[in-house]
């Protein structure tokens, strides 16, 4: 089986979240990956509130961004480092980095040094706010960038203030563009033949994401602000209610749906209710509607009434934590989560969105260990046994595998 980039090879210098989703999306479909770490690793590899995975380096967080890559580790302050780098690059498709902007030009490794070396290179850099403007070399975290790009301000409880999403929300956006803007440049240059430099910052891959929020505003002045639970429609049956055991959302937009909700909620005197007769009439008397269906709800759990409205075809969905949402029997159907050997034992990881029959996104290594194939690399790249010696033993490359 030859997955779509089985003859990409990527030089991967990104740590934290946004880079390593970026590549890993190219992991999982073939290209080869080698993860160029500092001599102490990608800070995410001691993520985590688990000890012994912490000083294992190997974080859960590490492990989900980093499958089927290799890991090179070398002190990058070194000159002897540089020179395997650019030893490197001349086969290589791929560098990403996410970097300040002119970290990798101090180092000498930035795109106008290396396309020297290899014209056909695409360079991607993603950083918080690009390579220019006012904020230009400002540093940028998740956090940071939910709080400016108005992520934050649409997300919470009105009495309760703006929220941060419970994820990095903005990182994987960031990651998600950088790997399509791979994607298209790797596409492009088939036809060009050229390399490019791409230039990814996690502001505007915000941005991006609330293209409707941003039209909205521009268009009609809106200020949008925390709507809790509410649909964006704003219509009141798109909300999270109470049942017998816990929550339920409801995304009831449609006459239809909403005509069956109140028919399997045991109310088609609602109906013919004047308060209920459209949309508007629904958001003005909101609260005597959510009252008539929680009540109907408090006498079943969620899990009834999730299964019970399905059958009726009104969408809506019991609120299930991580831990329950992976043993669905629809993940399972649709092999969405693979199970993958770690040395610390087996877990499961989901893969990706998409399915693809015979060229299925797969996890075939766990995330590497620490320099794990340092020596390996070097080998490949026509280094001698004895060179690769005497470069661990001056520090360039650390311990020994």
């Amino acid at each position: 089986m030859s997955l779509p980039f089985s003859q990409v090879k990527i030089l991967d210098f990104t740590r934290y979240i946004a880079g390593p989703f970026a590549t890993f999306q190219f992991a999982v479909l073939g290209a080869e990956v080698i993860k160029v770490e500092p001599l102490e690793g990608d800070p995410t590899r001691e993520v985590t509130k688990d000890k012994v995975l912490a000083e294992a380096k190997m974080s859960p967080m590490f492990l989900a961004m980093n499958p089927n890559k290799r890991s090179l580790a070398l002190d990058l302050r070194s000159p002897e480092s540089i020179s395997i780098i650019r030893s490197l690059i001349k086969d290589v498709d791929v560098v990403c980095e996410n970097f300040r902007p002119g970290v990798m030009d101090a180092m000498g490794l930035g795109y106008e040094a290396l396309k020297e070396l290899n014209p056909r290179l695409i360079y991607c850099a993603i950083s918080g706010f690009g390579q220019s403007g006012p904020e230009q070399y400002t540093a940028a975290f998740d956090g940071k960038i939910q709080a400016m790009s108005g992520v934050m301000a649409m997300n919470g409880e009105p009495a309760g203030g703006p929220m941060r999403i419970g994820f990095a929300a903005c990182d994987l956006m960031a990651g998600i563009t950088g790997a399509f803007a791979i994607s298209s440049a790797l596409f492009e240059r088939e036809k060009t033949g050229q390399g490019a430099f791409l230039d990814v910052a996690m502001l505007d891959s915000a941005l991006s994401f609330l293209s409707a929020q941003v039209c909205e505003a521009t268009m009609t002045g809106t200020q949008h602000t925390q709507i809790g639970n509410k649909s964006v429609s704003g219509k009141p049956t798109g909300n999270r209610f109470k049942t017998g055991d816990g929550d339920i959302v409801l995304a009831v937009m449609k006459e239809k749906q909403f005509t069956n909700l109140m028919r399997t909620l045991g109310h088609p005197e609602a109906l013919e209710d004047p308060r209920f007769a459209n949309w508007s009439m629904r958001v003005e008397h909101e609260p005597a509607l959510r009252q008539l269906i929680e009540s109907a709800m408090s006498t079943q759990s969620a899990e009834y009434w999730e299964n019970t409205l399905t059958a009726a075809d009104v969408p809506c969905g019991a609120i299930r934590r991580v831990d329950q949402i992976i043993q669905h029997p629809q993940l399972e159907h649709r092999a969405v989560l693979q199970k993958v050997q770690t040395p610390k034992g087996e877990f499961q990881m989901a893969v990706s969105g998409f399915q693809w029959p015979d060229k299925a996104p797969t996890i075939e290594t766990c995330a590497p260990l620490l320099g794990q194939h340092t020596d390996e690399i070097l080998l490949q790249a026509g280094y001698s046994v004895e060179q690769i010696r005497q470069l661990h033993e001056a520090g360039t490359l650390g311990p020994a595998a």
